[in-house]
């Protein structure tokens, strides 16, 4: 591994090979709940995928026995009453700095021009629910639990889920109702609201199936599956015409790579995927 991941220490960068990066919560002595120092190393991480030639699709998970109980509750400031010597007004704008910055951690999984493929096993409360909307690909473990607990601590979520959630997931009454319940819901429920797109009997099972897509995903054009998932994103937050424009600029400069001959004439020879240069 290149040496800016070292001062990562609550998360796990591995190279797997062919391009596949595998990111882990590591924190798994206390179910991978996150306080600011993991929530913030999650933003560092992503932000120095994006820029990493040699990763080209990345599997996030979490070590241990859960993905992620959610939020740690003694390990963020602004709910431990951290300067109760400020007024209101400035109470408010120190709450309103910390969320934004909490908000951004996870718009850089997002952001990440790398495709993400989340796997998901036990735990998956509050913040799992925020990381998991920010992702690609979302599968889970059958044993998996998940919820959207903030109602349950007294406050709309605010990092993500209720922002994204209704674009992943068309259902409106179902999500009003996770949401508003804090109820938690399974694996197959997930699976049949359009959360997840696939459950695994086993974590090892999941592991080695979301390895192999990850790895397919590698093999392909990196311009061609980061145009992909870019144009998607810019897709599911504007309208189809501009969308439509937008892909067009998009592929006004990004169809003049060797990527498409070399891809096309594998495709028609119906050989493999040729090796592509980094990008």
């Amino acid at each position: 591994m290149q040496k800016q991941y070292d001062s990562l220490k609550l998360v796990k960068v591995e190279n797997v090979g062919d391009f596949v990066y595998k990111v882990s919560l590591n924190r798994p002595n206390k179910f991978n709940a996150l306080n600011m120092e993991i929530w913030k190393e999650i933003g560092d991480c992503f932000q120095l995928i994006d820029e990493d030639p040699d990763c080209r699709v990345v599997i996030l998970q979490g070590e241990g026995k859960h993905f992620c109980s959610g939020l740690d509750l003694g390990g963020v400031s602004f709910l431990n009453g951290d300067n109760d010597t400020d007024d209101s007004a400035r109470k408010g704008r120190n709450i309103l700095r910390t969320i934004k910055f909490m908000q951004k951690q996870f718009t850089y999984i997002d952001e990440c021009s790398k495709p993400v493929i989340l796997a998901m096993h036990g735990y998956c409360l509050g913040a799992a629910i925020d990381i998991a909307t920010a992702c690609d690909v979302r599968v889970a473990t059958k044993d998996a639990v998940l919820s959207v607990k903030e109602v349950d601590i007294g406050m709309a979520a605010d990092v993500g889920t209720l922002n994204r959630l209704p674009k992943v997931v068309g259902n409106h009454s179902w999500i009003k109702d996770v949401c508003m319940t804090a109820r938690h819901f399974s694996a197959g429920e997930a699976l049949q609201f359009g959360l997840l797109s696939r459950v695994f009997d086993t974590r090892e099972e999941m592991i080695n199936d979301v390895t192999k897509m990850a790895k397919l995903i590698a093999s392909k054009s990196p311009v061609g599956v980061q145009g992909t998932k870019n144009v998607l994103n810019y897709a599911r937050d504007h309208s189809i015409e501009n969308s439509l424009n937008y892909v067009a600029t998009w592929n006004m400069s990004q169809l003049f790579t060797d990527d498409l001959i070399k891809a096309s004439m594998a495709s028609f020879s119906k050989k493999p995927q040729p090796p592509f240069s980094k990008l």
